[in-house]
């Protein structure tokens, strides 16, 4: 079969990344585009898919791509167990040289396949393994407190905790253990199907504003703030924590407090995945943090949060993580 092959993608996709495969696929000619990697690699893969068909245009007009003609057809397959990047039809980019993140994609960039094959994730590291793991579990969580939860969106994210919260630590400790990293890419996929549903909320809107500018890995990001924004949203999400708390297995706590046994475990395995970094260890000075608490108010995700937060409030929760 004729194939070739473009591997210039880099950890935190950019759109110049994504101009130059297009480049590179639109002088191949007509084709199906496979990615094969993480999710950055299956992020770009629909930029450059739906730029091939749509031979003017370039990544930096993503905000006018929604309505665009078809991009060629996409088969994913993930080497990591985090994103569920290979369930939707949208990639997360970062505009080069402006220090954010654009959303790209169309609905016929969303993967005509995904192939789920765990002995594909044997041999990623465990920082890796835990960076996209807490990933997968964020989105299991916020998809249940996300303001566009529904039954269906819910039922994917309670089995998504449920699997990710019991294989993460183990496949983290032995990443050999193919019974564990199986389960893990399951409730990875299964998270993915649920925030194509319901969309993210805070925790998210944080990672994305503060990757840009720090070129923090994305799930480093995420654990970095995670706790703080689970406190912050719990007022306005108690029943989706008491979902998640149940989902986790945990047993019912004696004050009848959910919210909080909920973070207390959130904690517990952030502290067993050794993820979680203070703000200026990921490169974010204080002086960055009001323009990354501007960037998460603003961003997509954010609007769908339980409770929404002000500048302020985020620069208040960057403050106490930093």
């Amino acid at each position: 079969m004729e194939h070739a092959v473009h591997d210039e993608v880099a950890p935190n996709p950019s759109t110049g990344n994504v101009d130059a495969g297009a480049r590179r696929a639109r002088v191949f000619g007509p084709a199906a585009v496979v990615a094969l990697g993480g999710g950055s690699v299956l992020d770009a893969a629909k930029g450059v898919s739906l730029l091939v068909g749509n031979p003017d245009a370039v990544a930096a007009d993503a905000d006018q791509l929604w309505e665009a003609a078809d991009g060629l057809p996409l088969i994913a397959i993930p080497t990591t167990s985090g994103t569920g990047a290979e369930t939707n039809g949208f990639g997360v980019i970062e505009a080069t040289g402006a220090c954010l993140k654009v959303y790209l994609g169309h609905p016929s960039v969303k993967p005509r396949i995904a192939l789920l094959a765990p002995e594909l994730t044997l041999g990623l590291p465990a920082p890796a393994t835990a960076a996209t793991g807490i990933d997968a579990l964020v989105h299991g969580i916020e998809s249940l407190a996300s303001r566009g939860a529904n039954p269906v969106s819910a039922a994917y994210a309670t089995q998504a905790v449920t699997m990710v919260s019991g294989a993460l630590p183990m496949a983290y400790r032995d990443g050999s253990d193919l019974d564990a990293r199986a389960a893990l890419m399951l409730g990875a996929h299964l998270a993915g199907q649920a925030l194509t549903l319901s969309g993210l909320g805070l925790v998210h809107g944080i990672g994305h504003a503060l990757t840009a500018p720090s070129g923090t890995p994305h799930g480093v990001a995420l654990a970095a703030v995670l706790e703080e924004a689970m406190v912050f949203s719990a007022p306005a999400a108690r029943d989706a924590y008491e979902q998640a708390g149940r989902a986790m297995r945990l047993a019912p706590p004696a004050d009848g407090d959910w919210a909080r046994a909920t973070v207390r475990a959130v904690r517990e395995i952030s502290g067993t995945l050794d993820i979680t970094r203070p703000l200026r260890e990921l490169g974010a000075d204080r002086g960055m943090l009001p323009a990354i608490a501007a960037g998460a108010v603003a961003d997509a995700v954010t609007k769908n949060a339980p409770l929404l937060p002000s500048e302020a409030e985020v620069l208040e929760i960057l403050t106490r993580v930093h």
